[in-house]
Parts: structure tokens; sequence; C-alpha cells
């Protein structure tokens, strides 16, 4: 069986973030290219990967693996030379997979309901993510003791955080453009020579 992943991808999609995680790892990768214009992510084929019909989606070794988060993550174990992410019984890997996994349970639903003017839940204690304010809070105090999420040491993690961040900037996300914490971090992450290759050309 080949080493070789195949990644469904399109550019204006959340399959970027896969495809800078890719580059960060060297992974051996093959692109199949999925054209949402023609309904590519709604046919059989891509059904029979993932039945959600949504990018990303990898196949390794025969395994499907979809969810952005869980991607990067699976990337990070399976090819450890990269130093991506925390020994399993590494402290550090605890926060390592609490703010890898926080982006997608509480940031992007945050931002969508706030981007879409969404009315806040009521009480907040019934919210998935309380407020929109307590979230870029929490991402103020997972970065305050930056470079990184990790401190010193780029992680998987950043990807995924320094993605989405990345994305909410460019779309002027309330709380995060035009703040210096995060501009920064996003300026530090995005220099990095994986997401050069595979970020957008103007």
């Amino acid at each position: 069986m080949t080493d070789e992943i195949v990644f469904y991808h399109n550019p204006r999609s959340r399959a970027q973030m896969a495809h800078w995680m890719l580059e960060e790892v060297g992974a051996p990768y093959r692109i199949v290219p999925i054209d949402f214009a023609k309904g590519e992510h709604k046919t059989p084929e891509f059904l029979a990967i993932n039945p959600m019909g949504k990018l990303p989606a990898i196949v390794h070794r025969g395994v499907v693996v979809t969810e952005t988060p869980a991607i990067i993550a699976y990337l990070a174990d399976q090819f450890p030379d990269a130093g991506l992410a925390p020994a399993p019984t590494d402290p550090e890997r605890g926060t390592y997979y609490r703010w890898l996994f926080f982006m997608g349970s509480c940031f992007e639903p945050a931002l969508f309901d706030r981007m879409m003017k969404r009315p806040e839940v009521e009480p907040k204690s019934s919210s998935a993510y309380g407020s929109y304010e307590d979230v870029i809070a929490a991402l103020k105090t997972a970065l305050s003791n930056g470079p990184f999420i990790l401190g010193e040491k780029f992680s998987a993690a950043d990807v995924y955080v320094g993605a989405e961040l990345n994305w909410a900037i460019m779309f002027g996300a309330p709380g995060v453009k035009g703040e210096k914490l995060f501009d920064e971090y996003v300026t530090r992450v995005t220099a990095r020579p994986a997401f050069q290759r595979v970020a957008p050309k103007a």
C-alpha cells in the first residue's frame, strides 16, 4: 500500500489549511481537484469519501480522514519527524489539543454568528461558546505568552489557529482585525515557507 496521501482540494475552501499542513510535515501527496461549480463535491464518487460533501478530505493507507483539525492532528502524528506535535506523554499535549480544537468548536461558530449578525443565544450558558467576546478574550490569553501556542515552539496547532485568524483578518472580523497581538501572530506564522508555498498568489 502506497504511503502517498490523496488530497481532495479546492483552493477556495478549508482545504487550504490541510494543504499548509501537508507542506509542513513534508508528506508525499497527490492533489485531486474538486470543482464546486461543477458539483464535484456532491458526486457519488466523492460522497463515498465524505458523505458530508465537504473539503478537506484525505485518504492515507486506505483510511479516510475528514475535518480540518482531525487532518492536522493526524498528519502531525503520522509524520513525527516534522516535530509538530508534543509526544502523547508530554504535558504540553493537552495545551496543543485544547487550542487546536478550540478553533472549530468555538471560534468558527462564534465568528460566523457575529459576521451573519445572528442574535446571541440567551442564556449565554446554553451557547456552545458563550459569547463572541469570550472567544476573542480566550484567544488573546492563548497567544499572550507567544510567540506561538506552545510558547517558543511552533506546532500543528499554530497551523489551524494561524489559518483561521488570517482568514478572520482578511474578512474584517471585529476584535480580530487591527488587534496587534493577532496581527503580529498571523504575520509570524504566515511567513513560514510551507505557508508561502501554498498561499494563493495575487
